[in-house]
């Protein structure tokens, strides 16, 4: 379970549960919101097409230092076996790098 956080029009934070996939793995070390093997992003995006990479992606100059691990905020590929209504139903996924790119590894064609 992943929280969101929101502010209301008044000022006041709120806070707001919703259910994601988690990115379990990113060997990605090049990445900002890499590190110790994890990706801490608050949500990545998966890339449609062919390639089905992160779109969330960003080449490090330093990395975030956000503890929690990141979830899959969406998916644009509509051609995985895991996506419905352009979110991700896998119960976590792993991101490798392969070539060249940042690419989700649970990615199944229908």
């Amino acid at each position: 379970m992943t929280e969101i956080a929101e502010t209301t029009e008044g000022g006041r934070e709120m806070k707001r549960k919703i259910e994601m996939p988690e990115v379990s793995k990113c060997a990605v070390g090049t990445c900002v919101y890499n590190h110790d093997g994890g990706c801490h992003a608050r949500a990545i995006t998966v890339g449609g097409g062919a390639d089905h990479k992160c779109d969330t992606m960003m080449p490090a100059q330093g990395h975030a230092h956000r503890v929690d691990p990141a979830g899959v905020g969406a998916c644009r590929a509509t051609t995985c076996i895991h996506n419905e209504d352009f979110e991700c139903q896998a119960d976590g996924i792993a991101v490798l790098m392969r070539g060249g790119q940042a690419d989700c590894a649970t990615f199944a064609e229908r």
